[in-house]
């Protein structure tokens, strides 16, 4: 292979360059949401919690029970979706009983001052989950199966990682930083090779596609193509919208599969092949004449889910009574505590902030992205997310922020220009490039610590 096949980055169509950018940010965004954890309990803890990518392979695995608890099991039958068992009224009623009893106990924190500081964040919790369920059962109850995962991984990755904190970290608290650095990795191994031994592992599984409703893709023109072509494309959009639907209601009501069709099936197939065929023709060139981003549904509620997290995020950090108490413990463990903090329930605040984040990004990449999943599912993007945090300055939210985008734009860029052999190397590559310049990371600052 000579120098040529590898120098090959002027072939490359910058057609598609504003559609890889918007993956990268896409892709970035969760490697983000992953980072927290790491940059969050090292600002509190001085400790790399290397066990991250594990509590994030746990919340995929949650998301796919709870994905066969709602009938998206592998034996459901084919062509068919399963009956929905939460249903919008029944969301919306717990919905309603969530902000009831949220703002009850807000009100009863606010007027009654000696109560513990748990009970208006429960409130505050329970208020913004009831509002949820509301906002979705009223106008998308077609997401509510993937508000049910969420929630659920989010939950379980939290109650692991106080597991974790209460029983593996906090008796190490004392002792070294090498030795807490040693019990990381070894909790870390022990979640990988113990969940072997019960969570289903070989073969791989993966969340069911239909799961998943916003399987269509948004095209965004930034430069238009010529009218004409714009013309064709609206002409074929109708027939094949129409042959593609009557296909699928006619799998709904005959229960036949696309491999095993009757002769009437076969005129309504070949007819929506037919009509499929002209639309992606005309779209192709469409879309290959002007400049546009074809984004799919899911990543852009992934991109909106992200935002209102770490919008969230940011607002208990800066602005509430436990993200002040965060702040003190991350600056002075002793001093926070005089001035009456309870450390260890700080500290056990963080892991869950941290470990629900991870949760809620490993749900959504196993369920919109459909990757099979392992035991060692969080290996590597533990690492990557590890690496953006450091890229940005460990112990920095808004560093972590910083670095996982750049490390996803990176990541697919590399991909584009026909190097994706190389996807995973990157990170890598960038962080040692980054230190050598600035070996606090981005948003960090370099400071000499004796360990």
């Amino acid at each position: 292979m000579g120098i040529a096949d590898h120098l090959s980055l002027a072939a490359i169509s910058l057609q598609t360059l504003p559609e890889q950018l918007v993956n990268g940010l896409l892709l970035g965004s969760i490697y983000a949401l992953i980072a927290l954890g790491y940059t969050m309990v090292y600002g509190v803890l001085k400790l790399i919690n290397f066990a991250h990518g594990e509590v994030y392979m746990l919340g995929a695995y949650v998301a796919l029970f709870v994905s066969y608890m709602l009938g998206f099991t592998p034996d459901a039958p084919v062509g068919t979706d399963p009956k929905q068992i939460i249903t919008a009224a029944m969301f919306i009623g717990i919905g309603a009983l969530f902000l009831v009893v949220g703002v009850a106990m807000l009100l009863a924190g606010i007027k009654v001052p000696k109560l513990p500081d748990f009970v208006k964040a429960v409130g505050g919790l329970l208020s913004v989950l009831g509002l949820l369920a509301l906002l979705v059962g009223q106008f998308q109850p077609k997401a509510i199966n993937l508000v049910v995962m969420l929630i659920s991984s989010m939950v379980v990755c939290a109650i692991v990682g106080v597991i974790i904190e209460r029983f593996a970290y906090r008796p190490m608290r004392n002792h070294s930083r090498i030795a807490s650095l040693i019990t990381a990795i070894g909790v870390s191994l022990l979640i990988q090779y113990g969940g072997a031994l019960f969570l289903p592992n070989s073969p791989p599984k993966s969340i069911a596609e239909k799961v998943n409703p916003y399987r269509d893709s948004v095209t965004m023109h930034i430069v238009p193509g010529p009218p004409q072509l714009e013309r064709d494309l609206k002409t074929a959009e109708g027939p094949y919208l129409e042959t593609k639907k009557a296909f699928d209601d006619y799998i709904a009501k005959t229960h036949e599969t696309e491999f095993s069709l009757s002769p009437a099936g076969d005129k309504i197939h070949d007819a929506a092949q037919a009509a499929a065929s002209k639309y992606n023709d005309a779209k192709r060139k469409a879309d290959s004449a002007g400049v546009s981003v074809t984004v799919q549904s899911n990543r852009i509620l992934m991109l909106g889910i992200v935002i209102l997290l770490m919008i969230g995020l940011t607002y208990l950090v800066m602005y509430t009574q436990a993200g002040r108490a965060m702040r003190a413990v991350s600056h002075d463990f002793d001093s926070a505590s005089l001035m009456g903090i309870n450390v260890n329930s700080i500290i056990t605040f963080t892991f869950i902030i941290g470990s629900s984040l991870a949760g809620a990004g490993a749900m959504m990449i196993a369920t919109f992205q459909g990757t099979p999943l392992t035991t060692f599912y969080g290996l590597l993007p533990g690492v990557k997310a590890f690496v953006a945090a450091v890229l940005g300055g460990i112990g920095n939210i808004p560093g972590a922020v910083l670095g996982g985008i750049l490390m996803g734009v990176a990541e697919t860029l590399v991909v584009w220009a026909g190097y994706s052999d190389y996807k995973d190397a990157i990170a890598f590559v960038i962080l040692i490039v980054v230190l050598l310049f600035k070996p606090g990371g981005l948003l960090g600052s370099a400071k000499v610590e004796k360990v």
